[in-house]
């Protein structure tokens, strides 16, 4: 049977720093958690049918071949032309104020061209679209669904009527005439909330916006590419906390039908600590404080107690659990919510928190006494289990093993803390930290490289190869000149490229608990070979292949975790903070001629 899913490049991202929505190119909300990222959704067609959950707006003869969108400049707010056979236009504008109070979602049709007949359908399934919300008429004419402790408001000028079990509307919007339609999510112990202006709405959003990337100077031919992806990690942030989502989604397949299916929704430290490196190389450093902020609040306790990842508010319990009435995107199945690996020890999270925390001091941010004594926290506990071996950064269900990419890591955690202490004449064990992390990297060299192949391999003992090893070069464990760097390139490039784009690993030659099955390729690790390539002089290549990437963005800039290329289709939770934050790096990277941050290598060659 003919898969009927909407494609992931059909879909752009509106939200207000607390969660987000997906609208189609076909006016459909399809995607929509409230009030938080992690909340149920109310709006879960992606994973099922319209039966889910949805909100669409359309003209009733619509022609789709002639549907165009944008974001209306630097913002995320998201305006799409559609067009009817006989020559009718409308424009729909689509956005998410930033929160004052409540959290509204609102939709503007305005005639374009011509007199347009619309239909509006409404679809409120809470719950991850299982309960049907008891919705009744307010006197003022606003309808009200209530479901449990939700509250949603529909306010709108335009008639609409029950049909079964959905709200819809029928009406015709004029050249220079406008149809609003604000949707409101509150307590549904409370009063429903005061009505607000949706246009002054509409201005203050897009200031909003512009004002946030003002700050972001010209980046040269990749501007538009750089400020829309950071654009899309700021949508990702919870601004009360500071917490950082790798995607507002969960489930969406790494490989159509399969079943890696994840909850992304939810704050990994590693995730954050390369993005945290991406947004203060572009200058954001309120960003940063925030994060560390939340990060201290997050690791709160134990050092033996860090989590892989958090909730938005530092929550630790994300119980796995599979929701058996929703089919999946294109059939793919279980659909999760909340992730098991938020148990399993990865021992390269630590270092990239030390790394990005480092970073950001050197991009300006304040010392924080806070935030050092959990470092000094943070490399007790490594000293104490780095020879172990763990699940790697890829998170596998099978058997722990000493992933190199891991040992990698817990050398940059040594190697900052050596530099940080060094630089600000703090009191700490230098001599002791230097000792570890020249044993660390000793063990690696070897361990993790194999002569035969001539590269670093994926875990000690393995002949498999692995993409995280393209970051040996681009966080200073060896130069780029080194011949175990370019032999490990070298090999990635034969072994893991399929038809120009990067794999993580061979599934078929990894015990990944996932019984052997394929997966797309992965984008941040494309990105990761664009740096590599630019560090060992190859910089025309490097851009070339660096243009070729930003041609797998959708038309609104926006990339998921992955990208099958027998499809050619965007796979995985969508869009991706990881390989967004890939792509500025990339960027800023080429646009310097080196990569500042993350280069030399602070102890000598050794293995």
């Amino acid at each position: 049977m003919a898969d009927r899913t909407t494609p992931l490049e059909d879909y752009a991202l509106i939200g207000d720093c607390e969660t987000a929505a997906l609208v189609s190119r076909d006016g459909s909300v399809d995607w929509l958690c409230w009030p938080r990222f992690d909340s149920p959704a109310c709006f879960a067609a992606l994973l099922g049918a319209p039966e889910h959950g949805r909100w669409r707006i359309a003209p009733r003869d619509m022609a789709p071949e002639r549907t165009r969108r944008q974001y209306r400049g630097d913002t995320l707010v998201l305006e799409t032309v559609m067009e009817t056979p006989d020559g009718g236009a409308v424009a729909l504008i689509d956005f998410m104020p930033p929160r004052s109070g409540d959290s509204d979602l609102i939709r503007i049709v305005r005639g374009l061209r011509g007199r347009v007949p619309m239909r509006m359908e409404l679809v409120l399934r809470p719950d991850y679209g299982r309960t049907v919300p008891w919705v009744t008429r307010q006197p003022n004419g606003d309808l009200r669904a209530v479901a449990g402790p939700h509250q949603v408001t529909l306010r709108t000028g335009v008639p609409t009527r029950g049909e079964n079990m959905h709200t819809v509307a029928e009406f015709e919007v004029g050249e220079g005439e406008d149809a609003t339609f604000v949707l409101t999510h509150s307590a549904s112990h409370l009063p429903p909330p005061e009505p607000a202006d949706p246009r002054l709405q509409l201005g203050e959003t897009e200031a909003f916006w512009a004002d946030w990337i003002a700050s972001c100077s010209d980046r040269g031919p990749w501007s538009e590419a750089v400020k829309r992806s950071l654009l899309t990690l700021k949508a990702l942030t919870y601004r009360p906390t500071g917490g950082i989502v790798a995607a507002p989604t969960t489930s969406l397949p790494e490989v159509l039908g399969g079943s890696r299916n994840w909850d992304y929704r939810f704050c990994w430290l590693r995730d954050s600590a390369f993005l945290l490196i991406a947004l203060t190389g572009a200058g954001f450093l309120e960003e940063a404080a925030a994060w560390r902020d939340w990060l201290i609040r997050a690791v709160a306790g134990s050092p033996d107690q860090v989590q892989i990842m958090y909730g938005v508010a530092g929550e630790r319990l994300l119980t796995e659990t599979e929701l058996p009435w929703l089919p999946g995107y294109a059939g793919s199945l279980p659909v999760r919510i909340g992730n098991g690996a938020a148990g399993q020890m990865q021992l390269d999270v630590l270092g990239e928190t030390i790394d990005a925390l480092f970073q950001a001091h050197r991009r300006g941010l304040e010392p924080s006494d806070t935030a050092w004594a959990l470092a000094l926290a943070i490399m007790e506990r490594l000293e104490e289990v780095w020879r172990q071996p763990d699940q790697g950064i890829w998170e596998g269900r099978g058997p722990p093993r000493h992933f190199t990419h891991s040992k990698v890591m817990v050398w940059v955690a040594f190697d900052r803390m050596v530099r940080a202490a060094e630089a600000l004449s703090l009191d700490a064990p230098v001599e002791r930290w230097r000792r570890v992390r020249d044993e660390v990297h000793a063990d690696v060299c070897a361990k993790g490289f194999d002569p035969e192949i001539g590269a670093f391999t994926q875990s000690y003992g393995s002949r498999s190869l692995d993409a995280s090893l393209l970051l040996v070069p681009l966080v200073g464990f060896l130069p780029p000149d080194d011949p175990r760097v370019r032999g490990t390139v070298a090999a990635i490039e034969r072994g893991l490229v399929a038809d120009g784009l990067v794999r993580r690993y061979d599934t078929a030659a990894t015990d990944d608990g996932l019984g052997g099955q394929e997966e797309g390729t992965f984008l941040a690790c494309s990105f990761w070979l664009v740096e590599a390539m630019h560090m060992e002089g190859r910089t025309a290549e490097a851009r070339a292949y660096f243009e070729r990437l930003l041609t797998l963005r959708n038309d609104v800039g926006l990339l998921a975790e992955e990208y099958d290329t027998r499809a050619r289709r965007q796979v995985g939770n969508f869009p991706q903070a990881f390989s967004h934050e890939a792509l500025v790096n990339a960027a800023l990277c080429l646009e310097g001629g080196e990569n500042p941050d993350r280069s030399a290598p602070q102890s000598p060659r050794q293995g």
